[in-house]
């Protein structure tokens, strides 16, 4: 496009909806990424509230256990990955819709299960639909959103996930009362197909990839979100951008960003292994203490709550604070809590508040994460270096419940166990304190 067709274009579309205040259609579409994040949440630890009673009735001890609260992990690496990458040649839209038809199959199965095999291949399967669906709305989230409030947005995108858990929980610790542990998977399934037709009708594809990548119809379909979203329509978009024909995750290596890439890996891999260790291992931690499995998801269900506080405490602070800062701040105090969790006495209303305390921190630790990772790649490696970081980072993850398994199996005592866990969250501090200044304000 010339320069005096783009000027008789007006403004381009992104840069106004940057430098606009949020309108209704986008705090809507925002909410949105929160409510599918709530759904990931659920989705992910439905396999934790379900752990005791599934123990219980096939008969396997933690090592085993420990295999089977990983699989989706697993999963969710290979979904980051390939539908990361998906997410920046289709779409966010489409790519939200295929992640929640594949958690919804996967719940669906797990319900049905009859073996720890297949409660392992339909966890697995499951986690393919989170591990993309956490690409999807990051790259979506801070694309809706404006400058001003971009930390604020993804952060509240990302108290998402403990918010799900919360619910959901509760929702589970009925279930478990009365229904037993497939209950749990079959309100996932439900709640998945649920949530489809409202991302048909309320979550648009965002501008900033309709112009990237220019597919039929992309005047149109920018021009009904700008019209929505209170603006005037566009008459024409911008040209486009330069293609960089390397392969997608070359992009992320290359000298601008390889540091960036490397750090936020690291940070990403270490931080998760301290956040599952709490989140995977809580309810059977509790039952061995001889709580009933309704008591031990009472106490993980604390645990998100103090993740809640976290989450929305660090994007309320983000008007103040860099979201470096706040990141590393909260990583650090997480070690310690996660320590005191471990050395808690067998009582209840300790044990929820230290598992509250330590949810608050790692969980900041998280959302803060995700803050930085939504403005560190460009829109078009900004799916796919999401994907990458979450995807090795959901690999790392794996390791985590089976790490703890396996000490636990090793005749280590739940002191020492949260305390080396609990280490991960100093490593993940040490690689965003590397974080190449500019890429990480």
């Amino acid at each position: 496009m010339t320069a005096d067709a783009a000027s008789r274009a007006g403004p381009d579309p992104r840069e106004l909806v940057a430098s606009s205040p949020l309108s209704r259609g986008q705090i809507v579409a925002i909410a949105m990424c929160v409510l599918l994040n709530a759904l990931d949440g659920f989705d992910v630890l439905s396999i934790s509230f379900a752990a005791p009673g599934i123990a219980a009735q096939w008969h396997i001890d933690r090592a085993a256990l420990g295999v089977v609260l990983s699989m989706e992990l697993i999963g969710m690496a290979a979904g980051s990955l390939l539908l990361g990458l998906l997410c920046d040649r289709r779409g966010r839209r489409p790519t939200i819709l295929l992640c929640l038809v594949l958690m919804a199959l996967g719940m669906a199965g797990a319900s049905q299960a009859g073996s720890v095999a297949i409660l392992s291949a339909c966890r697995l399967f499951t986690g393919l639909g989170i591990g993309g669906m956490l690409a999807a709305t990051n790259a979506a989230t801070a694309e809706f959103t404006n400058k001003r409030r971009h930390d604020m947005a993804v952060a509240l995108m990302a108290a998402g996930y403990p918010l799900g858990a919360i619910i959901g929980g509760s929702i589970a610790s009925v279930l478990l009362a009365h229904h037993g542990w497939r209950a749990v998977f079959l309100f996932g399934a439900g709640a998945s197909l649920a949530a489809i037709p409202l991302v048909w009708f309320l979550l648009p594809e965002t501008i900033a990839f309709l112009v990237r990548r220019n597919p039929p119809q992309a005047l149109s379909r920018v021009n009904r979100t700008l019209v929505k979203w209170g603006h005037s329509a566009a008459e024409a978009l911008p040209g486009p951008e330069p293609e960089d024909n390397r392969f997608p995750l070359a992009r992320l290596f290359a000298t601008g960003l390889r540091r960036t890439t490397f750090c936020l890996v690291v940070a990403y891999v270490a931080q998760i292994l301290t956040f599952y260790f709490i989140l995977k291992w809580t309810p059977k931690i509790v039952v061995d203490m001889g709580f009933n499995p309704s008591a031990a998801g009472g106490v993980l269900v604390w645990a998100n709550v103090g993740g809640l506080a976290g989450a929305v405490t660090l994007s309320l602070l983000t008007g103040l604070v860099r979201a470096r800062w706040l990141t590393i701040g909260s990583m650090v105090v997480s070690v310690l809590f996660v320590a005191l969790f471990g050395r808690s006495a067998a009582d209840l209303h300790q044990l929820s508040l230290l598992a509250c305390v330590a949810g608050f921190f790692t969980n900041a630790g998280m959302v803060g994460l995700y803050a930085l990772l939504a403005g560190a790649f460009p829109t078009a490696a900004r799916g796919s270096g999401t994907g990458l970081v979450i995807g090795l980072g959901r690999g790392g993850a794996a390791l985590s419940p089976v790490l703890a398994g396996m000490l636990f199996q090793a005749g280590s005592s739940l002191a020492t166990v949260a305390l080396i866990m609990g280490l991960g969250s100093i490593v993940a501090a040490g690689a965003v304190l590397m974080l190449p200044s500019a890429r990480s304000a």
